[in-house]
C-alpha cells in the first residue's frame, strides 16, 4: 500500500497536475464551454419539435411552429465552432495576462478568413440536380457545416496558434500606442490592429495557398489531421472505456478529470452529437453512439466515477439504525448533490479523492457503464442520443430528453443498479472502518 502511495505522490500526481494546469487545454475547456449553452438551448428546441408523443410532430407542422423550431436547432449548432474560435483566444490571452477580447475577435475573423464561401458555382457542383436561372446570382456565404460543430477542431487549431502570436506581439510592446487621456476602449482597439493585421494576413495568405493549388481547406484537413486520430480513440468502445478509467484515474490524485480528458475529446463528441441532430432532422437513421450526452448521462452518472452508486450506498447505511456517525452527516451532504451529478462533495468530503478503498469501484463503475450502455444502443434496444440535457438534469429524466425515448430512463435505472452493486462492497468496508474509529474513540 505505502508503494501504491508512493507511486501516486511522486510519478502520477505530478503529471496530472501538469496536464491540469496546461493553458492550451484548459483554453480548449473554457472555448468549448462557451458554446454549450448553445448545445442546451438548441436541444430544446429539439425535444420539442420532436417530443415523442403519437402525432405530436403533426401537429406541430399543421399549426406551422415546426419550421420555427428546428431554425431555432439550426441557430444554436451551427455556431459552436464560431464561438469556440472565440472562447479559446479569449481563454488563452486572458492566461497570459493579455486583452482577451481582442484576442478572440481576432481569432473570430480569422476562422471567417480561412472558411471557404459558398456561391451559386459551388452550390451547382454539389447538387447536380439543380439548375440556376439564367443571369441569377447567388451571393457568397458560409456553409453553416464550418460554423458548427465540423468547425471546432479548426477553431481550436487557430485559437490557441491565433492568441500566441497576438500575445507575443503585445508582450513586446509591439502595438500602436494612444496617449493616456484617450478612452481605454479605443486604446485596446488601437493597439490590436498591428497583431491583428499581421494574424489575419498570415491566416489569408494559407488559405490562397490551398485555394489556389485546388488543396482541401483547412477545416477539411483539420477533419481529417485531427480529428480522426481523435475518432479513433473516442469513436469506439474500447477507446471510451480506456478514457473513462483515465478519468477516474485523474480525478482519484484530485485532478478534475473532465477538465482534461474530456476537454481534449469533447469536439469529437460533440460534433457526433451534431451529425445525429442532422440526420434525425432529415429523417434518416442515427449512427454516432459516443456524444457529449451519452458520456454526461450514461456513463458519468452522479459525476465522474459514476458516483450515484457511491452516495446511494451512502444514503442507505445512513438510514440504518446502526449506522456510523460519519455516515449520516456524510448523506445529507452527499446524496443530493448526488442526484444532480454534483460530485465534488462526496469526492472531498468522504472522500473518493486519494481514498484507495474506493479506487476500483471509481475506476471500474464508468468503465462498466460505457459498455453496458454501448450494448443497449448498438444492439437497438435503446436510441441513440439526439439532444443534449443540461449536465445537472437528474437521471431517469435526463435519459428520457437525451434520447427521446422511456428506453433511455430504463438503461440509466440499470446502470445505477450496478453502479450501486460496484460501488456497495467497498463502502460497506469504509463504513466498518468507521465504526471502528468510533469505538476507538469513546
Amino acid at each position: 500500500m505505502d508503494f501504491f502511495n508512493t507511486f501516486i505522490e511522486q510519478k502520477l500526481m505530478p503529471i496530472a497536475a501538469k496536464l491540469s494546469s496546461n493553458k492550451a487545454l484548459v483554453a480548449i475547456r473554457d472555448g468549448i464551454t462557451l458554446s454549450m449553452p448553445l448545445l442546451i438551448i438548441g436541444s430544446i428546441f429539439m425535444i420539442v419539435a420532436s417530443f415523442p408523443v403519437p402525432g405530436w410532430e403533426n401537429w406541430l407542422n399543421d399549426i406551422g411552429i415546426a419550421g420555427y423550431l428546428w431554425k431555432g436547432v439550426d441557430g444554436s449548432f451551427s455556431l459552436l465552432g464560431l464561438v469556440s474560435a472565440f472562447g479559446i483566444a479569449y481563454s488563452y490571452s486572458n492566461q497570459e495576462k493579455v486583452d482577451g477580447v481582442a484576442s478572440g475577435l481576432i481569432s473570430l475573423a480569422s476562422f471567417i478568413t480561412v472558411t471557404p464561401y459558398v456561391n451559386g458555382e459551388t452550390v451547382a457542383q454539389a447538387n447536380p440536380g439543380i439548375t440556376l436561372p439564367e443571369g441569377l446570382v447567388i451571393p457568397g456565404g458560409i456553409t453553416a457545416s464550418y460554423m458548427a460543430a465540423k468547425g471546432v477542431f479548426i477553431a481550436i487549431i487557430l485559437g490557441l496558434i491565433s492568441a500566441a502570436i497576438y500575445d507575443w506581439f503585445i508582450k513586446r510592446n509591439i502595438q500602436i500606442k494612444l496617449p493616456p487621456a484617450v478612452p481605454p476602449a479605443v486604446s485596446r482597439s488601437f493597439s490590436a490592429i498591428i497583431p491583428g493585421a499581421a494574424i489575419i494576413t498570415m491566416w489569408l495568405t494559407v488559405y490562397g495557398i490551398l485555394d489556389a493549388n485546388n488543396l482541401p481547406n483547412l477545416h477539411e484537413l483539420a477533419q481529417s489531421l485531427v480529428g480522426g486520430p481523435l475518432r479513433l480513440i473516442g469513436g469506439n468502445v474500447f477507446g471510451v472505456m480506456l478514457l473513462a478509467g483515465l478519468n477516474s484515474l485523474f480525478w482519484f490524485v484530485g485532478i478534475h478529470g473532465g477538465n482534461t480528458v474530456n476537454a481534449i475529446m469533447k469536439p469529437t463528441w460533440i460534433d457526433n452529437l451534431a451529425a445525429n441532430v442532422e440526420a434525425y432532422q432529415a429523417g434518416e437513421p442515427l449512427k454516432e453512439i459516443f456524444t457529449t450526452p451519452f458520456m454526461d448521462n450514461f456513463v458519468y452518472i452522479g459525476g465522474g466515477g459514476a458516483t450515484i452508486g457511491l452516495v446511494l450506498a451512502i444514503g442507505w447505511y445512513a438510514r440504518k439504525k446502526n449506522g456510523s456517525k460519519q455516515t449520516k452527516a456524510l448523506a445529507p451532504l452527499t446524496v443530493v448533490p448526488g442526484l444532480f451529478n454534483i460530485n465534488e462533495p462526496t469526492m472531498f468530503g468522504l472522500p473518493v479523492v486519494m481514498n484507495v478503498a474506493l479506487l476500483v469501484p471509481f475506476i471500474i463503475a464508468p468503465i462498466v457503464n460505457t459498455f453496458v450502455a454501448w450494448l443497449a444502443m448498438s444492439s437497438g434496444l435503446v436510441p441513440l442520443t439526439r439532444a443534449e440535457a443540461s449536465w445537472t438534469m437528474p437521471p431517469i429524466l435526463s435519459g428520457f430528453l437525451t434520447t427521446g425515448s422511456i428506453m433511455g430512463s430504463l438503461l440509466q435505472i440499470l446502470l445505477i443498479i450496478i453502479d450501486i452493486a460496484l460501488y456497495l462492497p467497498f463502502f460497506i468496508a469504509v463504513e466498518k472502518q468507521f465504526k471502528k474509529q468510533e469505538v476507538e474513540k469513546q
